[in-house]
């Protein structure tokens, strides 16, 4: 098992399988001048295959979510997804994703064994889109969801980062359109994750703010059972309202700022270069890379897995005014 000292156990992996992304969020990235990992620093398809094998048959993994950078850009994925779901026991597969490439391969990776997508989405406004990815690929998105909704990789998550003055008052708007098309939506507090280090607390939009702006449109409900265990999002019922499945519509909020969560953390990160990072925000990583390519054994790199995740923190300390961001941009960590 992965364990710390803290006594909280790491069941959930999130690997990155690439650095490389087909927007340029101005909340992630530079537009540009940003050096991609060279190829061979990359873990290779079967790399990522036997160290996603070793996490679930002998740490106690049991979810593993595929980030990048943009994981539709990986070519094998699929393969990836599939290799993953043979594996006994099965963990569950999800995939973290910009949505761009979904219309075209959201059913080759249902098929492959993936069950479930989020997908990053800010705004309904094909200028503010433009303006916050620095592309004109809203209709790709929405085509995107609508594929993968149709193969069936539901429910169907939306993430969305509210920033002030530019995208803050569609959140209604946002929620009215998740609820019609029968997503879950998502508000995400923007965290200190970009490369060039322009993120600035005052600029947040905070949990509270979230609240308050779909308080005007929407009644909102906690959930009847209020214990969310490791799960980020704390979860609203809208309205009394159900989806076009008939579950209960719900929307969350996930408050990494303001209400980090950091006590009933279960994440364990892998890297597109094979780093492991016990936190989004570690400054320190483990190379499991090394280990792979010397020729070590699985339980020499179990070890080094177990003492990468022993070492965690007890907070990531993002809602501490002094907090300084780490160097690595988040398309080198993984989200």
């Amino acid at each position: 098992m992965l364990i710390d000292t803290f006594g909280r156990r790491a069941v959930d992996l999130r690997v990155s399988l690439t650095d490389r992304c087909n927007l340029r969020c101005t909340y992630c990235m530079p537009e540009q001048g940003l050096q991609w990992l060279p190829k061979p620093q990359l873990l290779t398809d079967a790399e990522v295959v036997r160290l996603v094998r070793l996490a679930v048959t002998a740490l106690g993994v049991t979810e593993v979510r595929f980030t990048g950078g943009e994981p539709l850009l990986r070519p094998g994925l699929v393969g990836i997804v599939a290799a993953c779901a043979a594996l006994e026991p099965r963990p569950e597969l999800s995939l973290t994703t910009n949505g761009i490439g979904l219309g075209r391969t959201a059913a080759a990776l249902r098929e492959a064994g993936l069950d479930r997508v989020n997908v990053s989405l800010d705004t309904l406004d094909r200028e503010t889109f433009h303006t916050l990815t620095r592309r004109d690929r809203l209709d790709d998105v929405v085509a995107g969801l609508a594929a993968a909704e149709a193969a069936g990789l539901s429910p169907v998550k939306i993430n969305t980062v509210l920033m002030r003055g530019v995208n803050d008052h569609e959140a209604a708007d946002l929620l009215d359109w998740c609820l019609d098309h029968g997503y879950e939506l998502r508000f995400i507090e923007q965290m200190p994750l970009d490369a060039q280090h322009g993120w600035d607390r005052t600029d947040m939009v905070t949990a509270e703010e979230i609240l308050a702006r779909l308080g005007e449109r929407f009644a909102l409900t906690p959930e009847p059972d209020g214990r969310r265990g490791a799960a980020p999002a704390e979860r609203w019922l809208v309205d009394g309202r159900t989806g076009p499945d008939g579950r209960p519509a719900r929307v969350g909020v996930i408050a990494s700022v303001t209400r980090p969560f950091c006590r009933a953390c279960d994440r364990t990160r892998l890297t597109a270069d094979g780093q492991i990072r016990n936190c989004l925000f570690a400054t320190e990583e483990t190379d499991l890379r090394a280990a792979l390519r010397d020729g070590s054994g699985d339980e020499v790199v179990a070890e080094l897995w177990r003492k990468a995740m022993w070492g965690k923190k007890a907070g990531a300390g993002i809602d501490d005014p002094s907090f300084h961001q780490p160097d690595r941009p988040m398309s080198a960590i993984g989200g």
